[in-house]
């Protein structure tokens, strides 16, 4: 059998899906019409959306590593998360939260924080969903809880991550945050918020109200999928105001690369040489404004 292809239009439906345009039925309504059958339709979809059993470049037991489900105080109730660091360091080390998209604090963000451990720091994945009970283990379902979220609230909850992480034994003080799609939102968002912020990096994200930047404290790293017009549409708007108000910021604009090209669990849309240059601009940043 021939491998199904996957065009652009395919990920742009999926894109479109996934950031709440369309529900699942008019999905695979729209991606039949354009593999031409629904068979073609099913084999490409898990293409597309992200694979669980595809998720762990860092096995959750890792020896190098201490890795623990925790709870700690929110604005309104307990938020839960997953705590990483390495294991036999005696200096303290800088602390990064990891934001995650929108399917909340799935099998790929925790090994995003095991990777981030294992480059130096002490990693907190909240799950930003706890204050309506947490992740699911439907990642729709998960999805339609993202839109009854509290803006403020959740901004609070990301503040109440930020004062955890900061005060653990072991943590210099210096807290960043790295976000992707919506968690690449939210850091934007949280970096116009925040006075403790040092560092804030966000992978695909919106930006935040350009009236808000006055604000932003934090350094800023910003990552780009060229080929992402709907959330590419505010960098303009954005730099300029960084720039005028005399911001410290980079933008990076991956040429040829899909929304969500980090996530190497969905095959279509899953970039190597886009995510591994990413990474390593984002240790680097991190590792400068955390020291």
């Amino acid at each position: 059998m021939e491998k199904p292809v996957v065009t652009q239009a395919m990920i742009n439906a999926y894109d479109e899906y996934t950031h709440l345009t369309l529900d699942r039925r008019a999905f695979m309504e729209k991606l039949t019409k354009l593999a031409g059958s629904a068979g073609a339709a099913a084999a490409i979809a898990p293409l597309l959306s992200a694979n669980k059993a595809a998720a762990e470049m860092i096995k959750p037991d890792d020896d190098r590593l201490e890795a623990k489900d925790v709870t700690y105080p929110g604005t309104s109730g307990d938020m839960k998360g997953y705590l990483v660091r390495q294991k036999n360091v005696s200096a303290p080390a800088p602390g990064v939260i990891i934001i995650h998209e929108n399917r909340g604090l799935n099998p790929h963000i925790r090994d995003v924080a095991r990777r981030m451990a294992l480059e130096g720091f002490v990693a907190l994945a909240p799950d930003f969903l706890s204050p309506l009970g947490g992740t699911p283990n439907d990642e729709d379902k998960a999805r339609d809880m993202f839109g009854k979220l509290d803006r403020t609230m959740t901004v609070s909850n990301a503040e109440a991550s930020l004062s955890y992480l900061a005060n653990i034994d072991g943590v210099n003080g210096s807290v960043g945050v790295v976000g992707f799609c919506w968690g690449g939102g939210l850091a934007n968002l949280f970096a116009t918020k925040s006075p403790e912020l040092k560092a804030a990096v966000a992978y695909y994200g919106m930006q935040p109200p350009i009236e808000d930047v006055p604000t932003i404290r934090a350094a800023l790293m910003l990552h780009y999928a060229g080929l992402d017009d709907r959330t590419n549409a505010g960098i303009d708007a954005y730099r300029d105001a960084l720039a005028a108000n005399n911001k410290t910021f980079e933008i990076y604009i991956y040429d040829g690369a899909n929304h969500a090209f980090n996530n190497d669990t969905s095959a279509a849309r899953y970039d190597k040489t886009a995510a591994d240059l990413a990474w390593k601009r984002t240790v680097d940043f991190l590792k400068k404004n955390l020291a």
